[in-house]
Order: structure tokens, then C-alpha cells, then sequence
């Protein structure tokens, strides 16, 4: 397996796969890899001739008071791992070689990215839209995976793709969940013990919402009163925002029908962890 630091050389290599005729499996990911990212990276190599793992924390998509420079960063053990779950290259440029000195372009997906996460955190998907929109440019690839657990960041990806008409199918896994449901994320390495037994009423949460959906309820309304009931259970829980939503557009549906998006931010002590489930309403 190589590790590659220069965009130039990746660029380099994947015009080489392109004229080889390979089939380019990229999964871009910030790093501090678990279950989850190996889940994308197997299923590429499962699909591909030449699996990419990209570890790269994006400075872009990181607000002024968020975790940017406490983020985990271990080089050595992403290799490692990527390399176990069957990728060929690691590519792993720096904020300088990614964005050199006078760099100005940013790339917006408007419509998508207002409500939830975008008006949470400002400027995070316009980061998201150009970092990916870069690693797509420089790497070439066929297929990308990303995980249902961003949900909004998979539909943005996806209709950039669209939009921007590239040569790329985006694929979204479904979320790997640890043994009592909570969502894998690098972020969980922030929370203590008694944060982290906390953070399971989020897929409580979620579950006791299908569970409303399925048995006939469709008042938006009445299902996240639910919702937020259970999560102020948790002592260190404040609820950023929870929502049943269009699962196409993000829009907010009071009266379900169709598929929906049920969408959580939760703030656990002073982590900040998201979650969503989809169901398909009877």
C-alpha cells in the first residue's frame, strides 16, 4: 500500500489507474478511523480495482469555536487500519498542499444546505462541498462511499455530483451502530463513561419514533414531543435540533407520508454528536 502527501502525485497516480482502465473506489474520510470507515473501505474494495482512503482534517468545514485543533489525529494507525480493510493508497495531503497560499474558490450547495446542520453550523457545507469537490478532482474516481450517518452531507454530496455532472456514482451505507445502538464516530472518543452510557438515548430516541411512525401516528408534532422527552432523560443532554423531515429534500413534513428523515444534534456534555434513522411510512 502507498501513503501519498502530494495532490500532484495523486493526480499523477490517478491518471495512471484512469489509463489502465480501473475501476477508482474512493472513500474520503478526517482520519481517527472506526468500524465505520472500515465498513466503506471493504465495501470499495469489494466494488473496485483500486481502493483511495483519504485522511485529511479539512480546516474549511470547521467553525472559529469548534474542534478542529483538538480533533484525534493518528496517521500511522489510519494506515494501518486502511490498509487491513483493503485500500491501496492513503492520501494524505497537508491544509497547505490542499489550499496553497491565495487559494479563494468556495462551492455552495445552497437549498440542501440551509436548514439542520447548515444553520447549526455555519459555512460547514460550503468546507464539505469544496474539500470534496478537490478530492474528487484530484483522485478521478468511480465510485465514493460515505456513511448515512452525515445524511445531509450525503445528500449534498450527491447532488453536487449531479449538479457539477461528475463522473462519479456517490453510494451511502447505512450507519454502524456499537452494541447499544449509538452511532460509530470519531467524536465518542471525547465523551466519559457516564457521557458516553448517556449518549444511547439518541438511538433510543430514534427507535421509539419509528416505533410511532409504524404504529400509525403521522403528527410530526406529537412524535418529537416524544422525542425530546426521552432525551432530557439524559442528565448531560441538551437537544441542538430534532426533526421528521422530507427524506429527499430536508423539509420539514408536520404530517408524515412517504419516506422520512428523522434528524437529531444532540449535545452530550460538550460534545456534539448527530444521528438519524430513516423510515418508509406505512
Amino acid at each position: 500500500m502507498t501513503v501519498i502527501r502530494s495532490p500532484r502525485r495523486m493526480a499523477l497516480v490517478s491518471q495512471q489507474l484512469a489509463r489502465q482502465g480501473k475501476r477508482v473506489g474512493l472513500v474520503p474520510t478526517m482520519g481517527a478511523l472506526h468500524e465505520g470507515h472500515l465498513s466503506l473501505i471493504r465495501r470499495s474494495a469489494s466494488q473496485n480495482d483500486a481502493v483511495i482512503v483519504t485522511v485529511f482534517v479539512n480546516p474549511l468545514q470547521f467553525g472559529p469555536r469548534e474542534d478542529f485543533a483538538r480533533y484525534p489525529r493518528n496517521l500511522a494507525r489510519d494506515v494501518r487500519l486502511s490498509r487491513a480493510a483493503g485500500a491501496d493508497i492513503v492520501f494524505a495531503p497537508s491544509s497547505r498542499a490542499l489550499y496553497p497560499s491565495g487559494f479563494q474558490t468556495r462551492i455552495d450547495v445552497d437549498r440542501l444546505s440551509e436548514r439542520w446542520e447548515g444553520r447549526s453550523r455555519p459555512g460547514h457545507f460550503r468546507g464539505v462541498a469544496t474539500v470534496v469537490t478537490l478530492l474528487f478532482q484530484v483522485t478521478r474516481p468511480t465510485n465514493a462511499y460515505f456513511g448515512q450517518k452525515d445524511y445531509q452531507q450525503a445528500l449534498i454530496i450527491q447532488r453536487l455530483a449531479r449538479d457539477l455532472q461528475l463522473s462519479v456514482k456517490v453510494h451511502v451505507l447505512p450507519t454502524v451502530r456499537e452494541p447499544d445502538g449509538v452511532a460509530m464516530s470519531s467524536r465518542n472518543a471525547y465523551l466519559t463513561s457516564a457521557q458516553r452510557e448517556q449518549a444511547a438515548v439518541l438511538p433510543r430516541a430514534l427507535r421509539a419514533a419509528r416505533a410511532r411512525i409504524l404504529a400509525g401516528e403521522r403528527r410530526a408534532r406529537s412524535i418529537l414531543s416524544r422525542v425530546r422527552r426521552l432525551i432530557r432523560q439524559a442528565t448531560d443532554a441538551r437537544i441542538d435540533y430534532a426533526a421528521i423531515v422530507d427524506a429527499r429534500t430536508l423539509e420539514p413534513q408536520p404530517r408524515l407520508h412517504g419516506r422520512v428523515a428523522i434528524l437529531l444534534a444532540v449535545w452530550i456534555g460538550r460534545t456534539r454528536l448527530i444521528d438519524n434513522l430513516l423510515v418508509d411510512v406505512p
